[in-house]
Formats: C-alpha cells, sequence, structure tokens
C-alpha cells in the first residue's frame, strides 16, 4: 500500500471498531487506521482477526480482539461493552461485515438462502449500529461508516442487493435522527473490489458449472458498469473509508459515496 495514501496521527486518540477486520477490506481499514494513530478493537468470527491484530500492533497501534457473531445483537453488544472496558470511549465505528454468499437469478434463490443473505449483509450493521449509539450519544459525538454496495443494482445478486439497499436506508435516516448528538453516519458503495483469495470462504459448497456462469454475468456486468472498465483495490475502499470517518469529515453526513470507478449502481 502506498505510503501516499496514509495520513499519519489523523486518529490520534480515537478509539475505533472494525467489524469483519480478519479479511479483505475490513482488514485493509483496520491497518490504515493503525498507521494513522487510531486505538482499535477489531472483530470478527474467524480467529484469523488475530492476525490482523498482530499487524496492527506491529506497527505501533494498540489493537485489541473480540471474537463475535455480529449478525445478531448479542455479539454486538458484546464487541461495544469490550471497547468501553478497554478504552472507556468510543469514537468510530466501521461496520464491513457482508458480501454474496450466492450468485444466481434470484427465482433460483431457495427461501432459506434469500434469509442467510439477509442476515450477512444488513443485521451486522444494523445491530452494530444500534450498539454502538449509546456510547456515541453519551460521548457528544461520533462518526459511523457502514460498508454499503452499488450493487444494488445489478444482475443476479438480489437479496444482497435489498440488504444493501437497507444499510443505504439505515445510514440515511441515522443521520438524521443523531445529528443533533454530534454523531456523523455515513456509508461508502464499493464497487467489484479486487482483494486476495478469501481463506474463510463465504460459501463453504464447491460452486457448480452453473453458478460460475452465473458469477461470471456478475463479474462482465460489473467491469461494464465501471467506467474505468477495471475492479478497484481494498486500499482504495480503506481511503474512502478513513476519509468519511475521520475530522477532516467533520460537515459529511447521511452520505452514501459510491467507490466503483464512476459506476452508481
Amino acid at each position: 500500500m502506498s505510503g501516499a495514501l496514509v495520513a499519519p496521527g489523523r486518529f490520534a486518540g480515537k478509539v475505533a471498531i472494525v467489524t469483519g477486520a480478519a479479511q479483505g477490506i475490513g482488514r485493509e481499514v483496520a491497518l490504515r487506521l493503525a498507521r494513522e494513530g487510531a486505538r482499535l478493537l477489531l472483530t470478527d468470527r474467524s480467529a484469523l482477526v488475530e492476525e490482523t491484530a498482530a499487524a496492527a500492533r506491529d506497527l505501533g497501534a494498540g489493537a485489541a480482539v473480540r471474537l463475535a457473531d455480529v449478525e445478531g445483537y448479542e455479539g454486538c453488544a458484546q464487541v461495544m461493552a469490550a471497547a468501553l472496558a478497554r478504552h472507556g470511549r468510543l469514537d468510530v465505528l466501521v461496520n464491513t461485515v457482508g458480501g454474496t454468499i450466492w450468485a444466481k437469478p434470484f427465482a433460483h434463490y431457495a427461501p432459506d438462502e434469500i434469509e442467510a443473505e439477509i442476515r450477512r449483509s444488513l443485521f451486522p450493521t444494523l445491530w452494530c449500529c444500534r450498539a454502538a449509539l449509546p456510547a456515541m450519544i453519551a460521548a457528544g459525538g461520533g462518526s459511523i461508516v457502514n460498508v454499503s454496495s452499488v450493487a444494488t443494482r445489478g444482475v443476479n445478486r438480489v437479496p444482497y442487493a435489498a440488504a444493501k439497499g437497507g444499510v443505504n436506508a439505515l445510514t440515511a435516516c441515522l443521520a438524521w435522527e443523531y445529528a443533533a448528538h454530534g454523531i456523523r453516519v455515513n456509508a461508502v458503495a464499493p464497487g467489484g473490489t479486487e482483494a486476495p483469495p478469501r481463506r474463510i470462504p463465504r460459501n463453504p459448497a464447491e460452486p457448480s458449472g452453473q453458478e460460475r456462469a452465473w458469477m461470471d454475468e456478475v463479474v462482465a456486468q460489473t467491469r461494464a458498469s465501471s467506467l474505468m472498465g477495471r475492479y478497484g483495490t481494498a486500499a482504495e475502499q480503506a481511503a474512502a473509508i478513513l476519509f468519511l470517518a475521520s475530522d477532516e469529515a467533520s460537515y459529511v453526513t447521511g452520505t452514501v459515496l459510491p467507490v466503483a470507478g464512476g459506476d452508481l449502481g
């Protein structure tokens, strides 16, 4: 990652929680925050998050871990309580948990698959925002950045799109409700993003030939929708997330920022 993207000290004195910090965009965000001076509480349901925390400590940041399943409110509440017990405050919450589990035309989704997509890509953000608000209200402010998606319009991902549309609405409504408390709520909407192969796949079942073809349709549509004709990088996503989380964005709230090479979703 280019050092030019890092603003040392931008989060000095800030306590930040990053969900889904074991892999992908969440890991990139955590390490950027570490480089920029934040004190971190990292959470994931995978123990791989310990590796992210160790890398953050190598960068000189204070970084603790709380293993939790944030698809339910109890897990989110435990994460917030752990941050408060360790640091006594919460300044920044970045919600990165989510992602397409299956990719196929809507008529081919089973009812339980639809529910699983909604649980994965809406509820972690919904519950973590709810769990974080009391601490931020008590502190007189804070910044929440939710990771949505430009795939609210696209092929073969209707349940995921519905979940991320919910994240967009949640972001706008919370910004209205809590601006008077000094709490800013924004979201980024990533387009296709290159990342190392997932060490724990979202769907452990080996895809069939038809499922691979449906995913190829998603990739083709994603590239065609981007004016830049490419996927982005996790570093490009993290740069936008950290801007919205930082005091540099002090007059920005209720915004969903597409980070998708010109694809507006």
